[in-house]
């Protein structure tokens, strides 16, 4: 299993495709793991050398216990990069993997041909992820995961592809208090909103149709406000847009960073 170091956690990561096309960095949301690509990487290895990552606290990277912050797991990315000898990718980040992306965007441009933000925002319910850490660190991964599936799916694709949801599921549950408690703490005090301005790579904002969790109003919308230049493209789905709309993110992505 291939890592990179960084900082003091080993990052995990898995890099997929012909060598010579462009590079594309796939970064997950919070609960989940690089799989939640699996449905959208055939479509994307058409165009793309693709690096997948697992954020720190997620799948196999590791899991330290304390608060993490953006900047922090931006770092994670460029250590990856590194490791995989990747000069500049185009970033495609879901939900948290969007915040990410956006913190690596403005921390080291020189990095990012472009960005993929999908079903993300700027900004955090502070008081939300301080009650959601708290029922993690206190009672686990269960204590919430009923809460969290029916905005991570809609509920057509869970009667529909149960195969799939069954998957995000144990996926969630198996993922370490510490890492989504971590990662949480990384959503609760991020400062992006006032810096979208110096964002300078070509952007897509993509949202979900069904996107509960983080829906155009009020998220996608401040995003593509924010950025100058930055571009709507909207694909069926709800959160975990890869998996609800994997041919549509990719044609979305390909459109514009092959």
């Amino acid at each position: 299993m291939p890592f990179a170091q960084s900082d003091n956690a080993r990052i995990y990561y898995k890099l997929e495709g012909k060598a010579g096309r462009p590079a594309l960095v796939l970064l997950n949301s919070i609960g989940t793991e690089m799989a939640m690509w699996d449905r959208a990487v055939p479509y994307l290895l058409e165009d793309f050398l693709v690096l997948r990552i697992d954020t720190r606290g997620h799948g196999g990277s590791d899991a330290l216990e304390g608060d993490y912050n953006l900047l922090m797991l931006a770092r994670d990315v460029t250590a990856v990069m590194d490791a995989a000898g990747i000069d500049r990718a185009a970033i495609a980040g879901v939900s948290l993997g969007g915040m990410i992306a956006m913190e690596l965007a403005l921390a080291t441009p020189e990095r990012v041909t472009g960005l993929a933000l999908i079903c993300t925002t700027a900004t955090a319910h502070t008081q939300m992820w301080n009650d959601r850490i708290a029922k993690v660190r206190a009672d686990g991964m269960a204590s919430i995961v009923d809460a969290v599936m029916p905005r991570f799916l809609d509920a057509d694709f869970i009667e529909n592809n149960p195969e799939y949801a069954e998957t995000i599921r144990r996926a969630f549950l198996s993922t370490s208090p510490n890492g989504y408690s971590g990662c949480g703490a990384a959503i609760r005090d991020m400062s992006l909103l006032d810096r979208l301005a110096g964002i300078t790579a070509p952007t897509v904002v993509v949202v979900g149709t069904l996107d509960q969790a983080t829906p155009l109003a009020g998220n996608g919308e401040l995003v593509l406000a924010g950025i100058p230049g930055a571009e709507l493209a909207q694909v069926p789905g709800a959160h975990i847009a890869p998996i609800g709309a994997p041919a549509e993110i990719a044609a979305a992505l390909a459109a514009r960073f092959a």
